[in-house]
């Protein structure tokens, strides 16, 4: 992410955008000036991508496509900002207000939309709306913040040599009963509610009697009570694993925490992004998603996440965009900018 701020710090420079600078949580930011007649847009899409460093970043073009890893999601939300800044200039007239570009961090993995948080303590309130872009999932418009919990549960045991000490209880074996636990809770289908394991990791080497495992836990629902629930029936389920008299315990801490949100579909804001995708010859759809979106929404603040193009293969090596909507999809974003004053 860092190089990734600082190579897109250098093209606002060199757009001649007002204010470049990094915050403290390594977001860049780039104003363009307004008339001064609203309050500022705020227009971000997160930097980073689910790749480690050092994948290979080869972009292939096919047939009406380009593929490579983090195309969509979200090298292309990036581009999408001074795609927008060139078609705002090419309008000839500054938009009503002060637009802020801003390319965000952590907004994939862990990161925990820390970036976006940063955001929303600068600015508050004081805004016209927050727009968040990502570069595919063209004709969807996001205006729910779907609530998502995440846990790193760690279980630690006293371990031992896997023949001297056979019986000793291990760490791995203990883990592997809570996640069989966790598989068997009733997951809710309505409000739609998921869960899923997706990291488990531990041990010292096969003929030793883990001493120490942990997984990391994703929780999700459309329904705050819903997502409460879950919680609590996992905080039970840990307490439950610690065995004391064995040496064994279990504890869980939070990784993660995207608050839900969302605005009416009725909401002007929620109205505009959809007209701006009618004139585009688009039949909008409104999701809840979580979106760096989740974090004015969950203060009641007016944000919605649009897409560029469509894609797929997102989070895989397969990763690609269609060239062929992109004029649709900058078409209502500019809309939309100038429009969301």
């Amino acid at each position: 992410e860092r190089e990734r701020a600082a190579f897109v710090q250098r093209l606002m420079q060199a757009e001649g955008l007002l204010d470049v600078h990094q915050d403290e949580t390594g977001n860049v930011y780039g104003r363009l000036a307004g008339r001064g007649e609203a309050a500022p847009l705020i227009v971000s899409a997160h930097l980073d991508t689910v790749f480690p460093a050092g994948t290979d970043l080869t972009l292939r073009q096919g047939e009406g496509m380009l593929s490579g890893p983090g195309i969509g999601d979200n090298s292309l939300g990036v581009a999408g900002l001074f795609g927008l800044l060139w078609m705002l200039r090419q309008a000839g007239q500054p938009p009503r207000g002060d637009i802020w570009l801003v390319g965000n961090v952590g907004e994939e993995g862990l990161g925990d939309l820390c970036g976006m948080k940063a955001v929303v303590r600068r600015f508050e309130a004081a805004v016209s709306a927050y727009l968040v872009l990502e570069g595919m999932s063209l004709g969807q418009v996001y205006h729910r913040g779907l609530g998502v919990q995440r846990f790193r549960i760690t279980v630690q045991a006293p371990g031992g040599h896997s023949w001297a000490n056979y019986g000793r209880p291990s760490a791995i074996h203990r883990l592997a009963r809570l996640i069989t636990r966790l598989e068997s809770l009733p997951v809710p289908a309505t409000p739609r509610s998921s869960l899923n394991v997706g990291v488990i990791a531990g041990g010292t080497s096969v003929n030793t009697i883990a001493a120490q495992a942990h997984l990391e836990l994703d929780l999700r629902s459309e329904a705050v009570s819903a997502l409460a629930d879950l919680v609590a029936q996992v905080a039970q389920l840990v307490a439950e694993s610690n065995q004391p008299e064995e040496g064994v315990t279990c504890r869980a801490e939070v990784i993660g925490l995207r608050p839900a949100g969302g605005m009416a579909a009725d909401h002007p804001l929620v109205m505009l992004a959809m007209n701006c995708l009618r004139e585009q010859g688009i039949s909008p759809a409104l999701r809840i998603g979580s979106t760096d979106a989740n974090i004015p929404l969950s203060q009641g603040l007016p944000a919605v996440c649009v897409g560029l193009t469509t894609g797929s293969g997102a989070h895989t090596l397969r990763e690609n965009i269609q060239t062929a909507p992109l004029g649709s999809g900058l078409g209502q974003l500019l809309a939309l900018a100038q429009g969301a004053f």
